[in-house]
């Protein structure tokens, strides 16, 4: 009998991790199916293409294929498995239908001793026959926030695209259009999930979901922390020195914010629950409010003057006391 290399199959390498077989197996059985294909001998590579899925993406069957293809392979493509071998994970373990063992061919029968067709066998549960379900494509798209909209909460369009048959049995690229409830606190790189909003399945087959991954656009002043929203607020030197009370703006008000007397930059406050909500929207981080002393570019001769009299009080006073060596 001819021997079958999944791999080539596949058109994966000999190392390759389970989820590129999976991959590689979706996207050739959507191109195969015999519903939609109009590839010629699509049924036959689709059997092919299943045949090979159900053994690599089983690490025991897997490693008996690998050890049959080192060793069970001629050089002139053919294949016969060595006197008394029988497979540690048959495939039903015997008790199929000749209808359910032409599902699967010779080279399979002679390794594994059955080609039942299970429940489930493939991705949305369907094996390998005309008319099987076969689950939609799962689909992926990112959605950009502003910060006020990621805290509060909101409703947005979002436009994606997704694969379906057409009247042809082509399968084309289709735009799709939905209005999604964005919950509050949705933070950079967090996905919602929208179940049954994918591509559609083949043969009766569920559709896939849709997920969608929130990123948050630059805010002019604040920035995210984890559940914390950071503010850098400028004081006056004087503020700083001698203690005030400002105004401070949170993604959705304003504050008057105590600054402490000796205050210095760098120095963080916290206005508690102005920060991110959590998923259940019933607390909230804090707004860190970090000081930046800043002095004026120009000041005034009497100005000045102030200055020099505080560098003559304060001459006890070495900013650098802890440089020296």
């Amino acid at each position: 009998m001819d021997f079958k290399d999944y791999y080539a199959v596949l058109g994966v390498s000999e190392d390759a991790p389970v989820d590129e077989i999976k991959k590689a197996y979706r996207k050739l059985a959507r191109k195969f199916h015999p519903d939609v294909s109009k590839e010629k001998d699509a049924e036959i590579k689709f059997k092919d293409v299943g045949e090979a899925y159900e053994v690599l993406k089983d690490p025991d069957k897997r490693a008996e294929y690998d050890q049959m293809r080192k060793y069970g392979a001629r050089g002139d493509g053919s294949f016969e498995p060595p006197p008394g071998w029988q497979s540690r994970s048959p495939f039903g373990g015997g008790g199929y239908t000749e209808a359910d063992a032409a599902q699967f061919s010779d080279f399979f029968e002679s390794m594994f001793g059955g080609g039942r067709r299970q429940q489930g066998a493939g991705p949305g549960g369907f094996g390998f026959g005309r008319g099987a379900a076969m689950r939609g494509e799962d689909v992926h798209a990112r959605l950009a926030l502003f910060l006020e909209e990621a805290v509060k909460g909101c409703e947005k369009q979002v436009s994606f695209n997704v694969t379906e048959a057409d009247e042809r049995g082509r399968l084309v690229p289709r735009r799709k259009t939905l209005k999604v409830k964005i919950p509050p606190g949705m933070r950079e790189g967090q996905h919602i999930r929208l179940k049954g909003q994918g591509s559609p399945g083949v043969g009766g087959g569920a559709a896939g979901d849709l997920f969608i991954e929130v990123e948050l656009a630059p805010h002019p002043l604040f920035t995210v922390e984890g559940e914390n929203i950071l503010l850098t607020l400028p004081v006056a030197p004087w503020e700083a020195a001698l203690g005030a009370k400002v105004p401070v703006p949170t993604v959705d008000s304003k504050v008057n914010l105590t600054i402490p007397k000796g205050a210095t930059t760098g120095q963080r406050l916290r206005l508690k629950g102005k920060g991110m909500p959590n998923k259940a929207g019933k607390s909230a981080g804090d707004q860190i409010v970090v000081l930046q002393v800043t002095l004026p570019k120009q000041h005034s001769e009497k100005a000045e003057s102030l200055y020099r009299q505080l560098a003559d009080e304060e001459q006890s006073f070495d900013p650098r006391s802890k440089m020296k060596t």
